[in-house]
């Protein structure tokens, strides 16, 4: 995977939470991630197809998502619940949206599906092109989340 892919998802990651939950998530630095287990306890994932075809998923800790989620709806949440489910699915098109844009002024035409949320303990996430993906940490006083990325090279 091409690291100039990268700086979209960390950029568009930081820009829609800041605006839509009123948080700084603080980044940390990128790895290579060999298996499928999730890094979180809710995660959403969503295919990307056009030039470059990949997919995105973003897993929250249970303390990151009720925070950002509690900022977006202006209420406390405190448990995993079907808001939060619904949330995750809606942060994870705005992350994608805001990467895609980026990517696109590269020159590339992209697009999305709509996305999948998936939850529970140790849960897998399947990327669409399967093998390793790069991940981006973050890290919130509420707890850490990350951003897992497997895009392919342009077609």
């Amino acid at each position: 995977m091409n690291v100039k892919y990268i700086n979209p998802f960390l950029e568009g990651t930081i820009e829609v939470l800041k605006t839509m939950a009123f948080v700084d998530p603080r980044p940390g630095k990128p790895y290579l991630k060999k298996n499928n287990l999730a890094k979180g306890d809710v995660s959403g994932i969503i295919g990307i197809t056009g030039t470059i075809k990949g997919s995105l998923a973003l897993s929250f800790s249970t303390g990151s998502i009720l925070k950002i989620v509690s900022n977006m709806l202006g209420e406390e949440i405190t448990s995993l619940n079907g808001e939060i489910r619904d949330a995750v699915g809606e942060i994870t098109n705005m992350v994608s949206g805001a990467a895609r844009k980026k990517i696109e002024v590269m020159g590339y035409s992209l697009s999305a599906s709509l996305p999948t949320v998936v939850s529970g303990e140790d849960h897998s996430i399947m990327h669409v092109l399967g093998g390793p993906s790069i991940v981006i940490p973050f890290d919130m006083d509420e707890g850490p989340f990350v951003v897992d990325i497997s895009m392919g090279d342009p077609q």
